[in-house]
């Protein structure tokens, strides 16, 4: 059977009270992990409203696999949307886990004013930041020459 983008790109529904973090923690659980046991997942509402969720991929071929992060801003593009609204993390750590700088930049070349992240723990703690704070002095197009 062949699926168009938008079929494979988004999460089965939601129930209609969901959070995004409860997204993002429904999907941590298919991380694939067998090397860290660090399962990360994200979750992205874009500023037309759909969510995207995406789950680290660790590949033995280290650095090879995939941030949850980024994983979700493929799903986003591939659907079609463009433009970050809000993005929740959800890692089983002590405290909150910031995406890595790699990710920081990757949600920045996607991110539309101020854009909040909710950075979460399986434990129930959270903190709330902007992508601007995670990443200040960020790399944009107005950097590169032509």
């Amino acid at each position: 059977m062949t699926r168009s983008a938008n079929e494979t790109s988004h999460e089965e529904a939601p129930m209609a009270d969901e959070t995004l973090i409860e997204r993002a923690a429904r999907v941590r659980v298919n991380a694939h992990a067998p090397y860290s046991k660090f399962k990360v997942g994200c979750a992205i509402r874009s500023v037309e409203g759909n969510v995207f969720v995406g789950c680290n991929v660790e590949n033995v071929a280290y650095p090879e696999g995939t941030c949850a992060e980024a994983g979700a801003i493929a799903a986003m593009i591939a659907a079609g949307d463009t433009r970050i609204a809000e993005v929740a993390v959800i890692a089983d750590s002590p405290t909150p886990v910031p995406p890595c700088g790699g990710c920081r930049q990757k949600l920045a070349e996607f991110a539309e004013g101020d854009v909040a992240v909710t950075m979460a723990t399986t434990g129930g703690l959270s903190e709330r930041t902007q992508v601007a704070a995670l990443l200040p002095g960020q790399f944009t197009a107005a950097h590169m020459s032509k």
